[in-house]
């Protein structure tokens, strides 16, 4: 079968869909802790649903995002041991917004940590955007510790990505972009990246904060199909688009992966592993052509393109895929 022939019969079956999956019941936690890694660093991590089932880790995005209650209700908390937890200098994980050894590295350990004093044997991984690059990167180091993955939004962290969101973006989405732009004095912004990181490590909080929340405004205002321009006001929500810029603006800053270093180059370490990949077809954040990249060197993976969905997990089409995904890997031991 020829790549596109893979591509139009996902789509073709997600149209003839009747049913949707929604996300299951709220749950709360039944238990939770912090895990003392690299100083200054303690994640906050929890578990929920059945303590005796089929353990899963949910390894959320951003760089610099968190885990929320949605998190949990992506599987069926009767089958599943779900572990959530909070990356470095994000959510509830100590200190808030600390870039002191924080990298993709230190991420990549601190998930085998994790596992070690959960005293997990083997976990499915699920993960979304920069999510999926970190389940990736998990997978090039451990295989061995992954029965499954469920992958959406696949970001490589290239260089290519980072062109794509902080300027060939602007042709999708000119005036969210415009304010992205104009917030920085014009004899800088030929380096918008170098420019944010200017004001985003500002001591002056009135300068960190602002340009935390144009960042933030700008990646949520293209990451659904239906653009969500969202407000800004609360302490929370300012504290969130601060962990996640800085800890954005610094990885993609420090860490991009090189084309030597590709992940594409490293598929045959976790080419084993049974894996669904489901992307929207009108991404604006991570563009499919990324995710049919990898497809091409790993078609072993299911490759799902859901016609009528952007990035977000919360377009009914991708929640859908991604709880019928958890569904379907119960099969899987």
């Amino acid at each position: 079968m020829s790549q596109l022939q893979h591509s139009i019969e996902a789509i073709g079956s997600d149209l003839e869909k009747k049913k949707l999956f929604d996300l299951f019941p709220e749950i709360e936690p039944y238990e939770t802790g912090f895990l003392e890694v690299d100083e200054p660093h303690e994640l906050y991590w929890e578990q929920c649903g059945n303590p005796e089932g089929i353990p899963v880790v949910f390894l959320h995005g951003g760089p610099g995002g968190r885990c929320s209650g949605k998190s949990r209700r992506y599987f069926d908390p009767d089958h599943y041991r779900i572990i959530c937890f909070d990356q470095r200098g994000a959510g509830q994980s100590k200190p808030d917004f600390c870039l002191e050894n924080n990298s993709p590295a230190h991420l990549v350990s601190d998930i085998e940590a994790l596992r070690e004093h959960l005293e997990i044997e083997k976990w499915h991984v699920f993960g979304g955007s920069w999510g999926s690059t970190l389940s990736l990167l998990y997978a090039i180091e451990h295989p061995e510790r992954i029965t499954s993955m469920v992958l959406r939004g696949i970001f490589l962290m290239e260089q290519a990505d980072i062109d794509w969101l902080y300027s060939k973006n602007r042709h999708i989405f000119p005036e969210a972009w415009e304010e992205f732009l104009e917030y920085i004095p014009e004899e800088e912004q030929d380096d918008l990246l170098a420019a944010y990181g200017k004001r985003l490590f500002d001591e002056d909080p009135k300068i960190h904060r602002k340009a935390a929340i144009v960042w933030s405004l700008y990646e949520s205002s293209c990451a659904s199909l239906i653009p969500n321009y969202e407000t800004i006001t609360t302490k929370e929500q300012v504290d969130h688009a601060l962990a996640i810029a800085k800890i954005e603006c610094h990885f993609f800053t420090n860490y991009l992966i090189s084309e030597e270093e590709s992940i594409l180059k490293k598929v045959d370490r976790f080419r084993h592993i049974p894996t669904i990949m489901i992307h929207g077809r009108y991404d604006m954040i991570c563009p499919l052509l990324t995710a049919h990249k990898l497809h091409k060197e790993w078609p072993e993976a299911d490759f799902i393109i859901v016609p009528d969905a952007g990035h977000s997990s919360s377009d009914p089409g991708i929640r859908s895929r991604l709880i019928e995904a958890t569904e379907t890997m119960k099969a899987i031991k």
